[in-house]
């Protein structure tokens, strides 16, 4: 089993200004909108999927999609939100996630809805450099295009 990262190096300056890391942004689920906390529950229950093998979780967030206020296209969020956290799985460690129904973020859950209010607000360099940071190697480049395309879900 790989090491849990729940933790964010430092981050440097950037061309838009220093970046704010994960520790900076706000440690619980309300402090986020409607799509940020359907978007969090989806990649909670996926990564809980893959990580006990168990396909009630997957169930779970199909039926959390089509439930959720505001999605349109319930398969296609969950399916974004799969191919995210398929990609955070090549992570050299293993990314930490909450259970579905805690109200309380980890490091690396607040590093996610800090990539996702970057894609939403449209800030793809900023969103690149951060999801390459966080993922590491050639998986940032693929990870800021998998937050993206969940953002415009």
């Amino acid at each position: 089993m790989q090491p849990c990262c729940d933790s964010t190096p430092e981050l440097g300056a950037t061309d838009a200004g220093t970046l704010q890391t994960a520790s900076a942004m706000p440690r619980h689920i309300e402090s986020y909108d409607e799509f940020c906390r359907v978007a969090l529950s989806l990649v909670r229950f996926i990564g809980a999927a893959y990580a006990t093998g168990a396909s009630d979780c997957w169930e779970a967030a199909h039926r959390y999609a089509d439930e959720a206020p505001g999605v349109a296209d319930s398969p296609l969020i969950v399916a974004r939100a799969a191919a995210l956290v398929r990609l955070l799985r090549g992570r050299p460690c293993e990314t930490c996630f909450m259970p579905p129904s805690c109200k309380r973020l980890s490091n690396d859950e607040a590093e996610l809805m800090r990539l996702l209010a970057m894609a939403r607000s449209q800030r793809p360099g900023e969103l690149e450099t951060v999801a390459c940071q966080f993922v590491g190697g050639e998986g940032g480049v693929a990870a800021a295009r998998a937050v993206d395309a969940l953002a415009r879900c």
